[in-house]
């Protein structure tokens, strides 16, 4: 299997723009955290004429950031990868600064209904006051003074999620469905390992050159991190499985020991990685639940061992 590699010591310079390409510069807000690493990742695509990709959290030393790093130029677009809280929330502030339209898929969603007294675990995370002037479509061309960008719809981590990639091949925006620092996180309702799955496997079939996260320095090899993306999920799988083949039958129970290379505060967040990943094998009849529906606190068992109990 492919080894997924990550640059734990990128470190960005704050409130600075920092040139990574002919068309491309990158301006890190100071909102490190668990779930941010150093930050999230705004770019400026573009010169002159220009467009603005993932404005971050409300956070308005940030903005003044991009305004000073964009002074002297005009902001033509504002592009949202995802409408979680820190990367999009910014679009508003943004726009009350330059007056640029926003682009994105669409509002904060579920990917699926919620099950009976299912509470959604990142509703706190969710943007759903995001006014989106122009609704993004896969395959749609934003374009500007001497760039042009096709949006790649690659469900998953949300069911709204977009990168974004130079018709030229140059390169990729890839918000959150890879970052360089660590897996993304794919949590039901919001997200689903079945469509992550599927958007890596639509990654693959492009020929981007490196791709800009929205989290960590530039992965310079996507293939290569895609195919390591692709291996750690089959091996998170494969873990499961081996756990219910020991006899473990909740998501709780098995968490300390499929993730026990993981930081124990991120347990949460890695029990709604398993549970979208035993929805995807449920929906494969791989896995058969015991309850009335998947959840984190139903009972699971192979569908090999026999009849629910």
């Amino acid at each position: 299997m492919a080894e997924l590699e990550f640059d734990r010591d990128f470190s960005p310079t704050y409130g600075k723009a920092e040139e990574l390409a002919p068309n491309v510069r990158r301006v890190t807000c100071n909102n490190p955290g668990p779930f941010t690493f150093t930050g999230t990742n705004s770019y400026i695509v573009g010169h002159g004429r220009l467009a603005i990709i993932d404005p971050g959290p409300a956070d308005r030393d940030h903005i003044d950031a991009l305004m000073r790093a964009t002074e002297g130029e005009t902001i033509t677009h504002i592009l949202v990868t995802h409408t979680h809280a820190d990367h999009s929330p910014g679009a508003q502030l943004l726009k009350e600064r330059c007056g640029a339209p926003v682009y994105a898929e669409g509002i904060h969603r579920p990917t699926r209904p919620l099950h009976s007294d299912e509470a959604n675990p990142l509703d706190a995370e969710g943007d759903a006051d995001l006014e989106i002037d122009h609704f993004l479509v896969d395959g749609d061309l934003i374009e500007g003074d001497g760039w042009a960008l096709e949006a790649v719809h690659t469900p998953g981590h949300t069911v709204n999620h977009l990168c974004f990639g130079f018709t030229n091949g140059s390169g990729l925006f890839c918000g959150d469905h890879a970052m360089a620092w660590s897996t993304s996180i794919v949590a039901p309702p919001d997200g689903s390992m079945a469509s992550y799955m599927r958007s890596i496997e639509k990654l693959l079939q492009r020929q981007d050159q490196v791709y800009w996260p929205g989290h960590g320095g530039v992965i310079s090899d996507p293939h290569a991190f895609l195919a390591g993306l692709k291996a750690h999920r089959e091996k998170r799988e494969q873990a499961l499985i081996a756990r219910l083949e020991a006899g473990e039958k909740s998501i709780p129970e098995m968490v300390a020991t499929v993730y026990r290379d993981v930081d124990p505060s991120l347990h949460e967040a890695a029990a709604l990685s398993m549970f979208a990943q035993m929805e995807y094998l449920v929906a494969r009849g791989i896995v058969q639940c015991l309850d009335e529906a998947p959840t984190l606190e139903a009972r699971y068992q192979l569908a090999k061992t026999g009849e629910a109990e």
